[in-house]
């Protein structure tokens, strides 16, 4: 069943994405991890091991909610009606994936871009990113939005398709929930230094595999569509660890090796100027067109990720 659930809810994220106004479970996990921290704040001392432990409380508490919810309806389902846990599970399967909607935000930047409206490209970027993006130039808002398609490759899309495989909508869903606490408290700053440094470090355990997976098979992808595979390789082994976090550059290095673009370096976040290292050489300037080829590669890395879900069914 998992396979049939996985597939058909890549088929309605294709069509459907993630509509307006729709809800989405993610916004109930946002909620849970906002009420447990100011429960945990009030209950741990203000010192850096209390805000420690808080943090583990945090993690373990959302693991609790995030896997034990759909589990706990997935079964309740079955109780009604044999094909009911095929139809919930293929919901949650489409809920947890990303493609579309990432498609269809960067793509509004690149629709803004074209008509030469900078503001509005601006104001589409600044959806999608985390950056301030007041100050970008047009590169830069074509860069931020090529990074961000990269990047959310691997955790909106591969990362939660590869849980899936292994372990349906529930895995997928624990997933999900470690990946929304380390955006939500995952932050070198003064408010979440401690409390969300166990967030930060489990997102980064999560999230080591199926990063480099993601970045193999983008390089791969670009092979099946005419792009420059080889300059991806030759990129990704020299810049996928240009970026603090272990896992961010991966897909970011593989994809400006691929396109023949350098993407990160310096930005402001906050009002704060953050030096960061480049990814990728300069072989020629970024353009409105690296958005569209961004999302050709993150859905041909979708298709093998799910090829290569089909070969773990077929050996496991």
């Amino acid at each position: 069943m998992t396979k049939v659930r996985l597939i058909i809810g890549i088929l309605i994220d294709r069509l459907v994405g993630d509509p307006q106004g729709w809800y989405h479970p993610v916004r109930t996990i946002g909620s849970v991890i906002r009420l447990c921290e100011r429960i945990l704040r009030k209950l741990f001392p203000e010192t850096e091991k209390g805000e420690m432990a808080a943090g583990v409380c945090l993690c373990a508490a959302v693991l609790l909610f995030s896997g034990g919810v759909p589990a706990l309806l997935l079964l309740a389902a079955g109780r009604i009606h044999p094909v009911l846990p095929l139809i919930l599970g293929s919901v949650m399967c489409w809920q947890l994936l990303a493609a579309k909607s990432l498609k269809d935000e960067s793509m509004k930047v690149y629709a803004a871009l074209q008509e030469g409206d900078g503001e509005k490209a601006r104001y589409a970027v600044s959806m999608i990113v985390g950056r301030d993006t007041e100050k970008l130039t047009e590169e830069g808002i074509i860069r931020a939005a090529v990074e961000t398609v990269a990047e959310n490759t691997s955790d909106g899309v591969i990362a939660p398709l590869l849980y899936m495989a292994i372990g349906g909508p529930v895995l997928g869903f624990l997933y999900k929930g470690i990946n929304t606490m380390d955006s939500m408290v995952g932050y070198h700053n003064e408010k979440y230094e401690y409390f969300g440094k166990a967030a930060a470090r489990l997102d980064d355990i999560a999230n080591f595999i199926p990063s480099r997976i993601s970045a193999l098979l983008m390089i791969l992808a670009a092979f099946f569509l005419g792009m420059d595979g080889k300059r991806g390789w030759k990129i990704f082994l020299r810049d996928r660890k240009n970026h603090k976090s272990p896992n961010s550059a991966q897909t970011e290095a593989a994809c400006a090796g691929i396109l023949g673009v350098r993407l990160a370096g310096d930005a402001w976040y906050f009002g704060k100027l953050v030096k960061k290292p480049y990814i990728g050489d300069p072989v020629r300037p970024v353009e409105n067109e690296d958005i569209v080829r961004a999302n050709r590669l993150m859905y041909g890395t979708e298709w093998l990720a799910l090829a290569l879900a089909a070969v773990f069914w077929i050996i496991f």
